[in-house]
């Protein structure tokens, strides 16, 4: 069992959500119910999987909610650039964000990779 606090990249996908809640009230109203829904669901998505899965019994099974967290943050990626396509927020706004969820990305795949 690993304690998830204690984890960088879980330390780092908290504060990303954080930013996210944040960023999104810029949001037109509009998409509230739409892509701020889908996007903010994939945010809170990264931290409670690693957290999740840092309570199982065995490396395997925290390998794989490890999966779905990083399976989220491609999810945030994707919705983050259709934001920036769709002009809903400035470019250089969600380019911060990305640049966090690339960050975020690369931790879990490589700690993915030592956990086998």
């Amino acid at each position: 069992m690993h304690n998830f606090e204690n984890l960088l990249f879980w330390q780092k996908s908290i504060a990303l959500a954080k930013n996210i809640y944040i960023i999104c009230q810029e949001i037109s109203s509009d998409e509230k119910f739409g892509l701020i829904s889908q996007i903010k669901r994939c945010t809170v998505s990264i931290p409670s999987n690693i957290a999740e899965g840092s309570g199982r019994n065995s490396n395997k099974e925290f390998n794989h909610f490890l999966a779905i967290a990083l399976g989220s943050a491609f999810e945030l990626q994707t919705q983050l650039i259709l934001v920036k396509e769709l002009n809903l927020l400035s470019e250089e706004k969600v380019s911060i964000l990305l640049k966090e969820v690339s960050e975020i990305q690369r931790m879990i795949y490589s700690f993915k990779n030592n956990l086998k």
